[in-house]
């Protein structure tokens, strides 16, 4: 499940827990939220890698055909 769907079930539980008055519930929406806010986090910085590696990748590539030039 992404990380936006487990915040969202997350503030559901919670809600319902608060409502309810269900302590275990309520705590399990807020893990779920927390987890679906390290696996945004965790995307994104995969992503910001990722693209690094890409320039990189490209910059060497560059580098490579000017010396062959």
């Amino acid at each position: 499940m992404g990380g936006k769907m487990d915040r969202a079930k997350g503030r559901a539980k919670e809600a319902v827990g608060d409502l309810t008055g269900d302590e275990d519930l309520e705590a399990e929406g807020k893990a779920d939220r927390v987890g679906g806010e390290v696996k945004e986090k965790t995307s994104d910085a995969v992503d910001k890698v990722k693209a690094v590696i890409e320039d990189v990748k490209d910059k060497v590539t560059d580098a490579v055909h000017k010396a062959k030039d």
